[in-house]
């Protein structure tokens, strides 16, 4: 029989790997959100509990899946009570968080008997559905093996990076590297609209030269027709690129395109633009949208 599975963190992402997981007939046997609405909801759908406390998940599920927001999202929830009666369990944890907090949770679990996998996910909500994550993973060798059945139905070909905290370090420069993309692109284009280029045009060569990005072929139609449905937020981006510069910092290296990408991340948030997607940085840099001046 396959692992049971729990979730912590069922958001669009969670929400989405879940119906991957129970699509592929791994039983979903708990989940559990910080919003009691989301998790009631998913449990419907996938006719599993809605756990109302963590120790629930961890007494239900051979397998728990962490997909939460930030380091104090994972501290609260491994300190919380989701190590409870851990002994035997895996934890899979796929938030972009700091390395330091994946080392502390494998210590954690380790301390409980049981075992973690850093699982950091370099795509989107459609590829969650689809089972097709770029996953990049970290942690004990066997705790990699023991999970790759389970990480084979998210993504087609999950990546052991390293000990615990490696995957982390990669996740952070592969975003770091995606939001400078991201803001360059915004202000091409921003300044081509301005000079009253055809953007379609514009965004055509760009793929055919040294502009072509992957944030190209994702973002730049939404950032020449304002369409900025999240699937990665702005406020993400700057965490995301906040957790380079502090890696960065420990090894005393200047990075100011990174420094300069977060300052325009932080702008959007500063004017309520952060839960847009991070397309939404071209607010920022065409000439007569509302936050232009920001």
């Amino acid at each position: 029989m396959p692992d049971k599975i729990g979730f912590v963190g069922v958001g669009r992402m969670g929400a989405n790997m879940a119906r991957r997981l129970k699509d592929c007939d791994f039983p979903i046997a708990a989940v559990f959100d910080a919003n009691p609405a989301a998790a009631q909801s998913l449990a419907q759908e996938l006719g599993c509990v809605a756990a109302d406390q963590l120790k629930v998940v961890t007494a239900l599920a051979d397998v728990i899946i962490t997909v939460v927001t930030d380091d104090r999202a994972m501290k609260k929830i491994f300190g919380g009570g989701l190590l409870s009666r851990a002994r035997g369990k895996l934890f899979i944890n796929c938030a972009t968080v700091t390395p330091d907090i994946h080392v502390w949770v494998e210590q954690k679990c380790e301390a409980k008997g049981a075992q973690s996998v850093e699982a950091c996910m370099a795509s989107s909500i459609p590829q969650a559905r689809q089972g097709a994550l770029y996953l990049m993973c970290g942690g004990k060798p066997e705790a990699f093996d023991r999970a790759k059945p389970v990480l084979e139905k998210l993504g087609a070909s999950p990546r052991y990076i390293g000990p615990a905290g490696k995957a982390a370090q990669v996740k952070a420069l592969v975003n770091m590297v995606m939001n400078a993309n991201t803001a360059a692109l915004a202000e091409g284009l921003g300044l081509g609209d301005a000079l009253g280029l055809d953007l379609t045009m514009l965004r055509e060569v760009f793929s055919q030269t040294g502009a072509r990005s992957g944030v190209l072929q994702t973002d730049g139609a939404d950032m020449q027709n304002r369409d900025h449905t999240c699937f990665f937020s702005a406020a993400h981006a700057a965490k995301d690129s906040g957790i380079a510069l502090k890696l960065a910092k420990a090894q005393g290296l200047n990075l100011p395109l990174a420094v300069a990408t977060k300052k325009q991340y932080d702008r959007m948030i500063k004017a309520g633009l952060g839960e847009l997607d991070k397309s939404g940085i071209a607010e920022l840099t065409f000439k007569g949208r509302k936050a232009a001046g920001a």
